[in-house]
């Protein structure tokens, strides 16, 4: 119908929401960096606008979270300064006696902050597999008002079925879906269209894009709980700069390119790792091999740049690898234009007990790939030789355990 304004697509939403020129009055069509902390009341009392003090709110943090909320499906957005503070704000929205169910291979920072600091304050904790969603049925308890959802999982690869957990755990009254999607991000999963409450990101990672930022966001529709989660953000007081905002603004315009970079780097090492003699095992969704294969066909549109595999050897090869490799770069995090790569047990998983790691498979063996944009045959190359350097020959032909 002439004049009719069409749907924005993920790009033209990545470039355009929450940046529209003429909510400033110089028009400018880059959304500009508002530094100042304090904004000039009419009188007494009576501010300009909603600015008055920049924990409360902010212009250049308000453009991002309008802009994440629109990719994410969302008709509300939060961002806050770090991951970890998004994890610490939606578990204040639960009090002591609540029962919280979080997938077992969940990333090591979140099982730190759940077993550490949120038990403390008398909030019940439960880990569950989830492959089989029958396992959540089974878990929930009276009580039970948060469950928590990592898919992909850090650092297995797994995946779980969104829509399935959510059916179950929206059976009980007042239960919060929470999705952590931040090996995904919203350009290849959303988990608020598979019936998730709040879709959670690290946004250091993916949206980020570029290994500059420490960010969090708290993605979602629920009017009820807006205010809240509002409140929060303001009184817990975990608010980021507005040049962490720019930046962020910046290269989220660049997120659907670099998804799809990623994605396509990944795969040709995944299948290039296959077929390799010194690894006896590669995690990726996008492999036919993958056992949720199918699985992440359905529910995801992508699968990233992350790869997980397991090396011949035990920690003496994998610490042999890791310091042989050139291109990748040994370091944690993940989701950056730059490869990198590191070992869960003694890194990013390390502070979880050893037989819980164990219980998981997060071995010696296991290495942690976050596959970045470079030439894909040079990185291949590199992990070629590295794991030639690594493993002996000998090794290739010794049974896995």
């Amino acid at each position: 119908m002439e004049g009719e304004k069409l749907p924005p697509s993920f790009a033209t939403s990545a470039i355009h929401a929450g940046q529209e020129p003429e909510q400033w009055s110089s028009r400018a069509v880059v959304p500009p960096i508002t530094l100042s902390l304090s904004f000039k009341q009419y009188e007494a009392g009576v501010p300009f606008g909603k600015y008055f003090y920049g924990r409360s709110g902010n212009p250049t943090r308000e453009c991002l979270e309008n802009c994440l909320a629109k990719l994410e499906g969302a008709k509300y957005g939060i961002v806050v300064s770090s991951g970890i503070a998004g994890v610490a704000t939606i578990v204040h929205l639960l009090k002591a006696g609540d029962h919280v169910i979080s997938i077992d291979d969940v990333y090591g920072g979140v099982s730190r902050y759940f077993q550490q600091l949120m038990t403390n304050f008398g909030i019940e904790l439960t880990f569950c597999k989830m492959l089989d969603p029958q396992n959540l049925r089974a878990a929930m308890r009276p009580n039970t008002k948060l469950v928590w959802i990592e898919t992909p999982s850090n650092p297995l690869l797994q995946v779980v079925d969104i829509k399935a957990l959510a059916d179950i755990a929206h059976e009980q009254e007042d239960v919060l879906v929470v999705v952590d999607n931040t090996f995904s991000s919203p350009y290849f999963q959303r988990p608020l269209e598979l019936g998730a409450d709040i879709s959670y990101e690290s946004i250091s990672k993916y949206i980020g894009g570029h290994g500059d930022v420490v960010m969090g966001g708290i993605f979602h529709n629920n009017d009820a709980k807006a205010p809240r989660l509002r409140l929060l953000q303001k009184a817990v007081g975990a608010t980021p700069s507005p040049f962490d905002c720019y930046l962020v603004n910046r290269g989220v315009k660049t997120l659907h390119i670099r998804m799809r970079e990623h994605q396509k780097n990944a795969l040709a090492i995944a299948r290039a790792l296959e077929k390799n003699p010194r690894i006896s095992k590669v995690m990726y969704p996008g492999l036919e091999s993958h056992p949720q294969y199918e699985l992440a066909k359905r529910q995801m549109d992508g699968y990233s740049g992350m790869i997980s595999f397991i090396i011949k050897g035990g920690m003496k090869e994998a610490s042999n690898f890791l310091a042989n490799v050139r291109l990748f770069i040994l370091a944690e995090s993940l989701g950056s234009v730059e490869s990198l790569c590191e070992h869960p047990a003694i890194m990013t998983h390390a502070s979880i007990p050893k037989d819980q790691r164990e219980a998981l498979g997060i071995s010696d063996s296991l290495i942690r790939l976050s596959v970045g944009l470079e030439d894909k045959d040079e990185l291949i190359a590199d992990l070629e030789q590295a794991l030639v350097l690594a493993v002996s020959a000998a090794n290739i032909f010794t049974p896995d355990p």
